[in-house]
């Protein structure tokens, strides 16, 4: 925290942006009409509307305490400012300023928790990893894009489960399926939509020759309660087949690998994670539900996305990330500008800056236009 000294309060601080972030005046608004509800004589007569309008009615006081108790702490710092100007003593600034800090912390974790709002945020995320044009190369940074989520979510103390892996011919896979469940996985993880760019001397070039690569990541979440798809067995073709991979005698001994094609959509979800076939129908018949509500959710809300797919300048099928591994080393998301010379701990997962950045951006409507590696 810099030292702005007794004759000049932290100007850097918006005193007032807590509530114009929180819309704390709709909230007080919300509180009082639900303590209004919560004293009328049939409020308990609906057991399960009165138990969400108390939760409601929590959350409302929460968030304005949220807002009112950071700013009351900046009032009393902003008045022992002026009084130390007055007395011309800089011996409680050091204080002063671990307050300052302690609100910036707060006020940046309750800001960051607005990214989390959305129903479909504390479900568990489907991942899907698709290596693009490029051979070897290509699913090669396939399984390094496997192996780097795999590592975020362990990290988190999430739980990640392999559904579906397909082989490259040489190295690596040509794509993969995850599902990870934890702590609003799917909040954190929808920043991850997109293309992802690497560029490296490649392993497999005897010419030791740069190489760029592109994979494709797709994430959903499981279930979206709040829309209803009815998939009619007769819209499906199922397939078995021998599950690949290594290790276990089950492994290529029977047909127990299931992949479901929606004819109508054509969508194709595959789960070999199991050793039974009907568990693995099971997971996929998930993926399928996750994909198609995703479907639907898209087609509603169609005018709406291309509102802010021109002002973010991004959709799916877009670079959002370039890793550079030569001739210098950088990861950087081109949607937001963050940036980290530390490849090796972004390739182990250490990811939450990127997605953190995006999230912020994303809630306050900021423009998130693609930049180049050099901007």
């Amino acid at each position: 925290m810099p030292n702005y000294g007794p004759a000049q309060p932290p100007s850097t601080i918006d005193w007032t942006r807590c509530a114009g972030v929180f819309d704390v005046d709709s909230k007080v608004e919300r509180l009082d009409e639900l303590e209004k509800l919560s004293g009328e004589a049939d409020f308990w007569l609906d057991g399960d509307k009165a138990q969400r309008l108390m939760k409601e009615r929590n959350d409302c006081a929460t968030s304005i305490a949220t807002v009112e108790e950071p700013a009351a702490v900046l009032r009393d710092v902003r008045d022992m400012l002026d009084l130390a100007e007055l007395e011309d003593d800089l011996g409680f600034l050091p204080e002063l300023e671990a307050q300052l800090d302690a609100v910036a912390i707060t006020l940046d974790k309750a800001e960051f928790a607005r990214t989390m709002s959305s129903p479909t945020d504390r479900s568990p995320a489907i991942l899907q990893i698709n290596a693009g044009a490029g051979g070897t190369e290509s699913a090669d940074w396939a399984q390094m894009l496997l192996r780097m989520y795999s590592r975020w979510g362990e990290a988190h103390g999430m739980t990640v489960e392999l559904l579906d892996e397909v082989p490259g011919e040489e190295a690596g896979i040509r794509n993969a399926v995850l599902r990870i469940e934890g702590d609003f996985a799917f909040g954190w993880l929808k920043a991850e939509n997109g293309v992802h760019r690497l560029v490296r001397i490649s392993p497999f070039d005897s010419a030791k020759r740069r190489h760029t690569s592109f994979c494709s990541v797709f994430v959903v979440p499981e279930e979206d309660d709040s829309i209803q798809i009815d998939i009619d067995e007769g819209d499906l073709r199922i397939d078995t087949y021998r599950a690949s991979g290594a290790g276990g005698q089950h492994v290529n001994r029977t047909d127990s690998a299931i992949r479901i094609t929606h004819i109508p959509t054509g969508v194709v979800v595959a789960c070999q994670a199991e050793r039974s076939q009907h568990k693995n129908k099971s997971f996929a018949m998930k993926m399928l539900h996750a994909r198609l509500v995703d479907l639907e959710r898209k087609k509603r809300s169609a005018v709406k996305e291309e509102i802010e797919a021109a002002k973010m300048g991004i959709n799916f099928g877009s670079q959002i990330r370039s890793y550079v591994l030569q001739p210098y080393q950088m990861v950087k998301d081109l949607r937001t500008g963050w940036q980290t010379s530390n490849t090796a701990a972004v390739l182990d997962g250490d990811l939450d800056g990127f997605m953190r950045a995006y999230l912020l951006a994303a809630a306050k409507g900021e423009p998130l236009k693609a930049l180049s590696d050099d901007d």
